[in-house]
C-alpha cells in the first residue's frame, strides 16, 4: 500500500510539474546547443555571427547541435578575424570562451586618407611651354612610378602601369594618369588612381576585383602637391 502510495505522489508530481530531473537542464543544454562568450580586444569592435552584426566588444553567441557558425570581428584599422565554432561530433567543442585578439592593418598604417585619388586635379600652367612642361611632368611621375605604359606628347597624354603592393589582407594598386585638356591657356587634369583589392595577392590584371579606394598610400601622398608646387 505504502507503495501504491509513493508511486501515484511520484506519477502525479511528474504530471503536474515535469520531470524534476529534466527541469533542472537549461533549454539551450537540453537541445544540445552550445553558448560561447566571445570578447576582443578592441571595445567597439563589430562582432557578426554569420554576416549578421550581433554586437560590439564582447558577446555571447549559440551555436546549434549539429551545426557550426562563423563569426567575425571587424573594426576600421585592423585586420579582419574571422573564427569557426562547430557542435558537431567528431569534431573540436565550442569553448566557453573565446578572446579574440585584433591587429593592425598593415594597409591602413601604410597609407592616408584622402580626397585627391581618383579625382581628376586641373592643372593650369602660365609660367613654361608645353615642351617644359611635359618634361617636368615626366620627371615627376619617374620619381614616384618608374614604368611608364603610354605616352603622347602631341596629344598630351601619359599613364603609367600599375605600382603593386600587397599586404596581409589587401592588395593596393596605383598608378598616374595625365591629360592635356586645353593649349591656350595650358591645362593639364592629373589623376591619383588608388585602388584596393581587399584580398591579399591579387594578380595586377584582375580588374574586376579592384575598386577604387578612398586611401592612398604614404609613397604616393605628395604626388599632388609636389605637381602643384612645380607646375605652374
Amino acid at each position: 500500500m505504502k507503495n501504491f502510495i509513493l508511486l501515484f505522489a511520484i506519477a502525479f508530481s511528474t504530471v503536474m510539474f515535469g520531470s524534476p530531473i529534466n527541469s533542472a537542464i537549461p533549454d539551450d543544454a537540453a537541445a544540445g546547443k552550445k553558448k560561447v562568450e566571445v570578447g576582443s580586444s578592441e571595445s567597439d569592435a563589430e562582432i557578426f555571427l554569420n554576416g549578421k552584426l550581433i554586437g560590439k566588444g564582447s558577446t555571447v553567441i549559440t551555436v546549434p547541435k549539429d551545426d557550426c557558425v562563423t563569426v567575425i570581428a571587424k573594426k576600421i584599422g585592423f585586420l579582419t578575424e574571422r573564427i569557426e565554432f562547430c557542435n558537431k561530433k567528431g569534431m573540436t567543442k565550442p569553448p566557453k570562451t573565446y578572446f579574440i585578439e585584433m591587429k593592425r592593418d598593415d594597409a591602413y598604417d601604410a597609407s592616408i586618407q584622402t580626397d585627391i585619388a581618383n579625382v581628376d586635379i586641373e592643372m593650369v600652367v602660365n609660367t613654361m611651354d608645353k615642351d617644359q612642361a611635359w618634361k617636368l611632368m615626366n620627371q615627376i611621375v619617374l620619381s614616384y612610378i618608374d614604368v611608364i605604359e603610354m605616352t603622347d606628347k602631341d596629344t598630351g597624354y601619359l599613364r603609367t602601369a600599375w605600382s603593386l603592393k600587397t599586404f596581409m589582407q589587401n592588395t593596393i594598386r596605383t598608378r598616374i594618369i595625365i591629360k592635356e585638356t586645353s593649349t591656350n591657356p595650358l591645362v593639364f587634369k592629373i589623376k591619383l588612381v588608388s585602388e584596393a583589392s581587399g584580398l591579399p595577392l591579387t594578380s595586377v590584371k584582375s580588374d574586376e576585383l579592384y575598386k577604387e579606394w578612398d586611401r592612398v598610400l604614404r609613397s604616393y601622398s605628395d604626388v599632388i602637391g609636389e605637381f602643384q608646387a612645380r607646375l605652374k
